[in-house]
């Protein structure tokens, strides 16, 4: 089993005891991210859209630093506080994914860090490749 941490600058940093990611072979766990501004670690300004938009760009970067890509998504777990902005989750959504889509759960919960309105967090099956030894 090979097991690496991916990490990089051009996400949030982790707010706690996790990493951005882990790669385990070829499978990537992304833990989830809120709409934190990678530079400031600010909430991003503006509406739920502004916010759900933030959080795909943190998720895209963590996976470009890991060599995937959106079409590599395999799961995403969408975590909102108002489960009325879910289809607003799907456009912004439409955005990032073509088809096949990844599956996907979608989960009210009554807060979330920092006062953060959605979260998402997602696994990917990365490209075959060569992988260094951790």
């Amino acid at each position: 089993m090979i097991k690496e941490i991916i990490s990089t600058d051009k996400a949030p940093q982790a707010i706690g005891t996790y990493s951005q990611a882990v790669r385990v072979d070829r499978t990537l766990y992304l833990s989830g991210q809120i709409p934190l501004l990678p530079e400031t670690m600010t909430l991003v300004d503006g509406d739920i859209r502004a916010q759900i938009v933030q959080v795909f760009e943190n998720l895209k970067a963590v996976t470009d630093a890991a060599g995937g890509t959106f079409a590599d998504f395999v799961k995403v777990n969408v975590y909102l506080t108002d489960l009325a902005h879910f289809p607003i989750v799907n456009e912004v959504m439409g955005q990032y994914f073509q088809q096949p889509y990844p599956a996907r759960a979608a989960i009210g919960v009554a807060a979330l860090p920092k006062g953060a309105l959605v979260e998402i967090d997602g696994i990917i099956c990365l490209p075959p490749q060569e992988y260094p030894a951790s």
